[in-house]
């Protein structure tokens, strides 16, 4: 009988999903960390009391979330281990 082997190694194929996960980790909260900050700057000083805490963190949600979405798209139609779409990255 003969030996189905595939291509490849499993060591390869861990580290490939490791590496997506950190870079769309990463590419998550830097996109929530900007919102917030784009938010509180956006609201300034003078208007600090209509953008509450919980809309800014609310709006850095949905916008990381709609990185985290994008970066899941990029995987399934670009490069396997990298979280953009751009080609090569």
């Amino acid at each position: 009988m003969s030996e189905f082997t595939l291509p490849g190694d499993a060591e390869t194929v861990i580290k490939t999903a490791k590496t997506y996960g950190r870079d769309l980790a990463e590419r998550t909260l830097a996109t929530a960390v900007v919102a917030a900050g784009g938010v509180a700057v956006a609201a300034g000083p003078a208007d600090m009391f209509h953008a509450s805490f919980w809309q800014t963190m609310a709006t850095a949600g949905i916008v990381a979330g709609g990185t985290l979405l994008k970066g899941m798209l990029a995987r399934a139609f670009g490069t396997k281990n990298s979280a953009s779409l751009a080609k090569g990255v």
